[in-house]
């Protein structure tokens, strides 16, 4: 059985945890398991990617959140 990671609806922050009650980059605590593709943010300083989608922090972000 697989598991199903944890989308914070305000910032995409992909939440692997599932004790987890709170998104530790916004303070959300409204999640969806409904999403698809994600990205990989390493540098955002220096990321074009993290740039267009107005992200700040490292992690692990989807792309759409259903």
């Amino acid at each position: 059985m697989t598991k199903k990671s944890n989308i914070c609806k305000k910032c995409g922050y992909v939440i692997d945890d599932e004790e987890m009650k709170e998104c530790p980059i916004c303070n959300n605590n409204k999640f969806t398991t409904f999403w698809q593709g994600y990205t990989i943010i390493v540098n955002p300083e220096k990321s074009e990617v993290a740039k267009i989608l107005n992200i700040n922090h490292k992690g692990k972000f989807a792309l759409r959140i259903g």
